[in-house]
């Protein structure tokens, strides 16, 4: 319910996910940088004072983009119970179906992380942004997600269930795994292969612990 929240605060939550939903349906056939601010405003119907006011810089849709995107996964995952490589397994799987239907996503983010030369500090959320984005999940949604907490946690639950390789540590299994979430997909795209979960999946047995050995 959005009764405890100003209707002031949901009116401007609507207008920064309206930007930003328009944004991502820009997408769907390029990279970010093609995507005009002009062309957001337009389909959002807003000005670009407005644009600016919710985002100083347009590259911010891209970290509001990893915020958004990163905390549904997580709360599926929660949802689901999903715990090591299992919850690793379904974040990939769900980057490889976004990749499907937006080509662009994730090269355009390789790409703006490359420039920054670190990872970004993704954003609070309003209240109201997270009423109206994650209903009936608010608990997990105002929690700011962190990439490295997670692959740490998954990493620690895969040592704790004896699927994790026993000459890696949960530390070095995080590093692996940031190369395999940006570094596979690159890789399918060098094949011109649209597996990119095939790709991911190659990649993360090198990490698992087999039965067999």
């Amino acid at each position: 319910m959005l009764t405890d929240t100003s209707l002031r605060e949901i009116k401007k939550a609507r207008t920064k996910i309206a930007l930003y939903e328009a944004s991502l349906s820009l997408m769907e056939d390029k990279m970010f940088h093609e995507v005009m601010v002009e062309d957001i405003c337009r389909k959002a119907e807003v000005s670009r004072v407005t644009f600016f006011k919710f985002y100083p810089k347009k590259e911010d849709v891209l970290v509001y983009f990893m915020r958004v995107w990163l905390t549904g996964r997580i709360i599926e995952i929660e949802r689901d119970h999903r715990r090591g490589f299992a919850s690793i397994r379904y974040l990939l799987q769900k980057v490889a179906e976004q990749s499907h239907h937006m080509p662009g996503i994730l090269p355009s983010l390789i790409s703006f992380l490359a420039e920054m030369k670190m990872h970004p500090h993704l954003q609070e959320l309003s209240q109201a942004e997270i009423k109206l984005l994650f209903p009936g999940n608010e608990e997990i949604g105002s929690a700011t997600p962190d990439l490295y907490r997670f692959f740490l946690r998954s990493m620690n639950e895969a040592q704790e269930e004896g699927t994790l390789r026993q000459d890696v540590s949960a530390e070095d299994a995080v590093k692996i795994l940031f190369t395999i979430f940006y570094g596979s997909y690159l890789t399918a795209q060098q094949y011109a292969s649209a597996d990119v979960i095939g790709f991911y999946e190659i990649h993360l047995r090198l990490l698992e612990h087999s039965s067999e050995e």
